[in-house]
């Protein structure tokens, strides 16, 4: 079979403990990198871009966010819908107080106010954790909606109390506003995800991580061996916040443009992520990709089939993905708790082995 190490020899450490060991793997990587630069760009249309590509790579960075914090760290959340208003409101203040600094920039700054605001809510993980931090993260959820919503200057005291994106360019190209093209959407949330997904794959695979799975899977074992827990778990909520930061700024500035923090952002927000996460795999990179990719196109294949296939009533049509989504978190939890990333690896080794026994 072509999927083997059969002659992919490895000379040094850093050949040995890279990302892609197989070279297989490294060239499917290096073409999904191709055609998602180089052919999406040139034949995405608006429907495709605002129905699938643009949501998924945002909810992708939430979500791998969420799984460095959860799945890495072992540090339940379920305030990232209010997390994600963070970074929306202070890309929305800085983009309207520096309208010549770049909106890449602009977002970037508002996933580090985003890690500040994680800090300050992850001090509880320090003498809290599994039922009563989830409880302590579910109440910022809600004081973070509730001040975006009673205090005006975060919405420049706005009647509607709705945030808009102004216009803003990147290379003389449109990426907000009304005129933004569907390939620039999804061009800017490409880059931001490449960049972040490399990143997160090398601080987990690094000391940091090691020292988050340590915390994860025995906190007063890995202190006895040396890890600083304080240090671990904050920088774990720095880094989770920053990339859900980035997803709030970019889901307001880019996808959809004009938001009001309580049904943008609200307790569903928090939740959809999770589920996303717990489908798509703890612990993996790969899995929050998975996740996200099948929580987008669930709803846009059971809206085609069910509705405009079949006839169904919207509403219908909306539940029956809640009981879906419900069903799969059971079987899943039950079944496989690595979710779709453990289903992907099995496959893979069985893949490695085949025709062999095993």
């Amino acid at each position: 079979m072509f999927y083997r190490e059969a002659g992919d020899f490895k000379t040094s450490y850093s050949e040995d403990s890279q990302t892609f060991p197989i070279r297989f793997d490294r060239y499917r990587y290096y073409a999904v990198l191709v055609v998602a630069f180089a052919v999406i760009p040139f034949v995405v249309d608006d429907y495709w871009a605002n129905a699938i590509l643009v949501p998924f790579l945002i909810y992708s960075i939430a979500a791998i966010g969420l799984n460095i914090l959860t799945g890495y760290c072992g540090q339940v959340s379920l305030g990232t819908g209010g997390f994600m208003a963070v970074g929306a409101y202070a890309c929305y203040k800085l983009m309207t107080a520096f309208p010549d600094v770049s909106i890449v920039l602009h977002v970037i700054a508002a996933g580090f106010i985003t890690a500040g605001v994680g800090v300050l809510f992850g001090l509880p993980s320090l003498r809290i954790k599994g039922f009563y931090l989830a409880v302590a993260t579910l109440a910022a959820q809600f004081f973070l909606v509730w001040l975006f919503n009673k205090v005006p200057w975060f919405y420049n005291y706005s009647a509607s109390g709705q945030i808009s994106a102004p216009e803003r360019t990147v290379l003389g190209i449109a990426v907000t506003g009304p005129e933004t093209t569907a390939w620039a959407k999804y061009l800017i949330c490409l880059l931001f995800v490449v960049v972040l997904a490399w990143a997160a794959r090398n601080l987990t695979r690094g000391t940091i991580g090691r020292s988050w799975m340590a915390i994860r899977d025995m906190d007063i074992a890995a202190e006895i061996i040396g890890v600083n827990p304080l240090k671990a778990k904050l920088t774990a909520f720095a880094v989770s916040s920053f990339y859900i930061g980035i997803a709030g700024a970019l889901f307001f500035a880019v996808y959809l443009g004009a938001v009001e923090v309580g049904e943008a952002f609200g307790i569903q927000k928090s939740f959809l992520i999770l589920f996303m996460v717990i489908i798509g795999g703890l612990g993996s990179i790969f899995g929050s990709f998975a996740g996200a990719a099948f929580l987008v196109l669930l709803p846009v294949l059971l809206k085609n089939v069910l509705v405009g296939g079949m006839g169904w009533p919207t509403d219908l049509a909306a539940h029956i993905e809640l009981m879906i989504v419900g069903a799969l978190i059971i079987v899943f939890l039950i079944a496989e708790p690595h979710g779709l990333a453990q289903l992907w690896r099995i496959g893979k080794e069985k893949l490695r082995l085949w025709p062999f026994p095993h």
